[in-house]
């Protein structure tokens, strides 16, 4: 067997590899014995069908396989010794010129494209400077915050007249164009809050309503094209939804309000704990520390995604561009021309990272160890069973779950590419200069 690579350019060659009937012939025999020990045919007893009963009847497809087995070995065997950094996988090479017999008398030759890492090398330095944000708590936000806090400890009232913030009770159902109820049409008796309702004027035209008002309700505009809200009020699918160009009657079956519950030493104790706030100054600065440590985790994502930018930014290199293409076209056969068009820019940034990441692990020595691995995927089951219910798994519990996950290898590949992130943004933190800036909530989202 001989093996060879032709380096068509530093992104892309071709590995030629030629097999001989020696190099083929004693594993097709070896597979043929080890059939025909196991061949259950009509007129032989098991265990005895002769060899060349076998060959005459599946040789052929012996031989393809062992020839495929072949292949699949060598050509990894070649890339581990050769250490080549290849990029998705080697793509058979189709020369329509040649034709074999398969007759165990030919001489092979295969081809294979293979997509190779650019070289490239990235530094980080203090000479590098990124702006680490700290996000302070604006008036606005604190406000809305309080507001929707002391709602869900409030009362629900029953007003005459439909006034801002208030829930419509409601009967929709769907008319004509000349507004006429639509016969067989949509209907449904849903909750609309007013809150919700994008459009100033539509939403101007539900405040003052009283029980059993009738308006024209144009529900698209309403909620901005939304399909999944449009949906959920009328009980249909959100493709249907989409396509909905209908307007709605709606009728008032009753108005809903939440009252603000009162900042009252009983709201205190419900909400913190019986003596741990006495006074509104204490439970605004409660609420605030609430906010700020949830928007140090906002600030941390985008710090993260100005290191993923900046880096793609700082080193410059050319992927195999049509090699990948064909690749991914290869590997996904419904992947249509557009789509991959559209998809790839995204896709080579991704590719760009994750090499980004691959030089900064192994230039810097960057070891991660299974317990990493396992303490982060506790940490995400954790977060998903607080989902579903407020009391926590038990420490044992949850190291139960933790080893059953990870003995799912799609599952431990994604936790593992988690941590390998998290590793390399805070080596990246350590090296580079972050300059601190405090910005309010409502600046910082307009980032």
């Amino acid at each position: 067997m001989n093996i060879s690579q032709e380096k068509i350019d530093n992104l892309n060659a071709i590995v030629k590899i030629n097999i001989n009937p020696e190099d083929y012939q004693p594993r097709v025999d070896k597979a043929i014995k080890d059939q025909a020990k196991k061949a259950k045919i009509p007129g032989f007893r098991p265990g005895m069908v002769p060899a060349s009963h076998i060959k005459r009847m599946y040789g052929k497809s012996i031989l393809v396989d062992e020839i495929n087995n072949m292949l699949s070995d060598t050509l990894n065997k070649y890339i581990e010794t050769e250490q080549l950094e290849v990029l998705g996988q080697p793509l058979p090479k189709i020369d329509d010129a040649k034709e074999y017999n398969w007759d165990f008398a030919d001489n092979f030759e295969f081809n294979y494209e293979l997509g190779l890492a650019p070289d490239f090398t990235i530094d980080f330095s203090p000479n590098d400077h990124l702006t680490q944000y700290v996000i302070k708590v604006d008036e606005e936000t604190l406000a809305s915050r309080i507001k929707n806090i002391r709602r869900s400890y409030g009362k629900m009232t029953n007003p005459d007249v439909s006034a801002d913030d208030d829930v419509l009770y409601a009967e929709l159902v769907q008319l004509s164009p000349d507004g006429a109820v639509f016969e067989d049409g949509i209907s449904n008796t849903a909750s609309v809050r007013l809150d919700q309702i994008k459009d100033e004027a539509i939403k101007a035209s539900l405040i003052g309503l009283k029980k059993g008002d009738e308006v024209r309700l144009d529900i698209q505009r309403a909620f901005d094209n939304d399909a999944a809200k449009v949906a959920g009020l009328l009980k249909i699918d959100e493709e249907t939804a989409a396509d909905l160009r209908s307007d709605f009657r709606l009728t008032v079956k009753n108005v809903n309000r939440l009252e603000e519950s009162d900042l009252n030493q009983e709201f205190f104790d419900k909400l913190f704990g019986e003596g741990e706030v006495t006074n509104e100054d204490e439970f605004t600065t409660k609420i605030t520390a609430e906010l700020e440590s949830m928007m140090v985790q906002d600030a941390e994502r985008k710090l993260q995604d100005d290191i993923y930018k900046y880096s793609l930014s700082k080193v410059q290199f050319d992927l195999p561009d049509e090699f990948l293409k064909r690749w991914l076209k290869a590997t996904n056969e419904k992947l249509t021309a557009e789509e991959l068009a559209a998809g790839y820019n995204d896709f080579a940034q991704n590719l760009k990272w994750t090499l980004i990441e691959n030089k900064i692990i192994k230039d810097n020595n960057i070891d991660i160890q299974y317990e990493e691995v396992f303490e982060l995927a506790k940490v995400r089951l954790d977060q998903q069973f607080r989902m579903y219910s407020p009391q926590p798994l038990s420490e044992e519990q949850l190291g139960q779950y933790t080893v059953q996950y990870l003995q799912t290898k799609e599952n431990a590949n994604k936790i593992f590419e988690e941590v390998k992130a998290f590793r390399v943004f805070d080596f990246i933190k350590s090296a580079v200069t972050l300059e601190q800036k405090e910005i309010l909530f409502t600046d910082f989202q307009a980032l």
